[in-house]
């Protein structure tokens, strides 16, 4: 009789044993339920622009997957030229786990090239297509999920503005003044990023009392009284705040200037300027700076010195002002522009070279190195 019984309780302790063990071995797959979809609007159409490649073009929201249990979920933006996402690309974003995606302006300019369009007018590509977005959300590793849910497609019509003519120049703003005479119409120029920016910026060589002045509608520099357009002044607190009615004269002591002026922040900014050459290519090396003189006939500045043949972009020579690394000017497509922060410029051979830098044009500065 006790054997009988303990036969059934050890029995009794086998199946509950595998009964637990068979529990634990459940195991939770996570399958899609329910839609994703888009939940925000689009344009009929996305204009792009290079000016504005930083900006947002679209901000794509979406609603939450749902994939049957408790779970992290990430989302993918994908596209697709063909349109059957067999070509799907995601490296327009990052994934995420928010909701929502923001694509630039530039990011879209990008597949714009992929696509083959172009602004160009003369060329048979054509200007404008369209590309198709999907959202992608899944479970785990974006490469091994294979849990995924995908949004029903998107499609934006993208349009590169063909260029035609001359390309517009930006808008300028004259610095008349003591230092030229006070005028206007043979001032030297502030030029801002585009046509319908308001961020001057130019070099100019300023002795004392000065103003800023606007074109009028025929594009002419004159005082007001003599029918031109606005001109700023300081707001008398001299911390670089403009005014345009009630204003004073500028002031600055003798010397070359780098001058920033915001004609709807009504800001303005002076940074004196004394420039110079250092590199690997000159005598003092990247240690210290061979200065230049300006020549206030040419508006430009100018040194003879010695150089050693280097290659760019890792060696040879770069401007700089002051001494010091805030301000610097580079040629990055070694085309004899330069961009502020830019890449080295190389020197072809060793020997004695004259350089000259012209700061005159107002964010077109250029360079020459002439062997003598």
């Amino acid at each position: 009789m006790k054997n009988i019984k303990f036969l059934m309780l050890s029995l009794s302790l086998i199946l509950g044993f595998n009964s637990c063990q068979e529990d634990d071995d459940i195991e939770f797959t996570a399958a899609p339920t329910g839609e994703l979809m888009f939940t925000n609007s689009f344009l009929p159409e996305y204009v792009l622009t290079p000016e504005a490649s930083n900006n947002i073009a679209e901000r794509f929201v979406f609603s939450t997957a749902d994939f049957g249990v408790q779970t992290n979920v990430s989302y993918q933006l994908q596209y697709s030229i063909i349109g059957d996402f067999s070509d799907a690309n995601d490296d327009i974003s990052n994934s995420t786990s928010t909701n929502e995606i923001a694509v630039t302006v530039g990011g879209l300019l990008d597949v714009a090239s992929e696509m083959g369009l172009d602004n160009d007018p003369e060329t048979e590509e054509p200007n404008t297509g369209d590309v198709y977005f999907r959202v992608r959300a899944f479970v785990g590793d974006a490469a091994t999920s294979t849990a995924d849910m995908f949004s029903d497609a998107q499609t934006l019509t993208i349009v590169l503005p063909e260029v035609t003519g001359e390309e517009e120049e930006p808008a300028m703003l004259a610095v008349p003044g003591n230092h030229q005479g006070w005028n206007p119409p043979s001032a030297p120029l502030l030029a801002a990023s585009s046509p319908t920016q308001t961020d001057y910026e130019g070099f100019v060589w300023l002795d004392g009392e000065f103003k800023f002045v606007g074109p009028n509608d025929a594009g002419e520099f004159l005082w007001a009284s003599d029918g031109g357009g606005p001109d700023y002044g300081d707001d008398g607190t001299f911390t670089d705040k403009l005014l345009e009615e009630g204003e004073v004269n500028c002031t600055a002591t003798a010397g070359y200037y780098l001058i920033t002026a915001d004609t709807q922040a009504l800001t303005y900014g002076l940074t004196l300027t004394n420039w110079g050459v250092i590199g690997n290519a000159t005598p003092t090396g990247w240690d210290s700076d061979t200065d230049m003189v300006y020549d206030p006939n040419t508006n430009t500045w100018s040194v003879t010195l010695d150089l050693t043949q280097q290659d760019a972009p890792d060696n040879g020579i770069k401007f700089r002002a002051n001494d010091d690394w805030i301000i610097d000017l580079g040629d990055n497509d070694a085309d004899g522009s330069l961009e502020f922060g830019g890449q080295n410029i190389g020197v072809p051979e060793a020997g004695n070279y004259t350089i000259v830098l012209d700061l005159s044009n107002p964010r077109q500065y250029t360079y020459t190195l002439t062997k003598n």
